[in-house]
């Protein structure tokens, strides 16, 4: 009698050690994301956090263990298949929104001019600011530019979204149009490892929360179990910071 096979997780990571010179920056971290799951990474600066991410898509290297992506541990082989939203836009000045989306559709999806027009147009539609599809990042707020670098990446087509602090270069009033979007992409079954300190953005949205702390996942679990009674003494510091501001 045959198995049923399981589809691979969206994202896997055994045992993973990261090192920066003398200083251990990720400690042993084991973590599985499935298709569709929204997860929030949360804790102190320095935690690790960031680097979790970054070695999902091969901008950090890892020193130990393993991470798999869609069941495959190539990830130079994954191009396209994981976006990445960073803290700042970095978009490209010279260039008009609708050039910023259009360039990597076109160099490396080898889509059409027109192809990648009408996906850009369409991702600027979905992120709501397709009415500056002309314009370049300059005359554009620090909302709407981390809107269009979210739309950016949704045009390579990813199968997993990377937020990495996205709303902390932001001014206050701008943090809920980006917040907006990221909740309209959760909806609609994308899967993300989102990196913030917006816990309301993490009550509405989140599947699980991720507690981390010099370089160890120290708490996981689902966001009104872990806000309202986080297991370990660390978990409910940094809660304790973070919500009463």
């Amino acid at each position: 009698m045959d198995t049923p096979s399981h589809p691979p997780k969206a994202v896997e990571f055994h045992h993973v050690d990261k090192w920066f010179g003398s200083f251990q920056a990720l400690k042993g971290i084991s973590l599985s994301v499935n298709p569709g799951e929204i997860v929030v990474i949360c804790g102190p600066s320095g935690s690790g956090k960031s680097t979790l991410i970054r070695c999902i898509n091969g901008l950090e290297s890892i020193d130990s263990g393993s991470v798999h992506v869609s069941g495959s541990p190539e990830l130079l082989g994954l191009k396209g298949k994981v976006g990445m939203v960073f803290q700042h836009f970095h978009l490209f000045p010279h260039l008009t929104v609708l050039e910023n989306l259009t360039l990597a559709p076109i160099r490396t999806l080898k889509l059409s001019k027109q192809e990648a027009y009408k996906r850009a147009m369409h991702f600027l539609q979905r992120v709501h600011i397709s009415e500056q599809a002309d314009k370049y990042p300059i005359q554009l707020s620090g909302g709407q530019q981390q809107r269009v670098a979210i739309a950016r990446s949704l045009c390579m087509k990813p199968d997993i979204m990377l937020f990495d602090e996205p709303t902390s270069a932001l001014d206050p009033e701008m943090i809920n149009e980006v917040l907006d979007v990221m909740v309209e992409l959760a909806h609609n079954g994308m899967t993300m490892l989102c990196v913030t300190h917006e816990m309301g953005f993490a009550k509405k949205v989140a599947d699980r929360v991720v507690f981390m702390d010099e370089g160890e996942i120290i708490e996981i679990a689902p966001p009104e179990t872990l806000f309202r009674s986080p297991k370990h003494a660390r978990t409910k510091a940094f809660l304790n910071q973070i919500l009463s501001h």
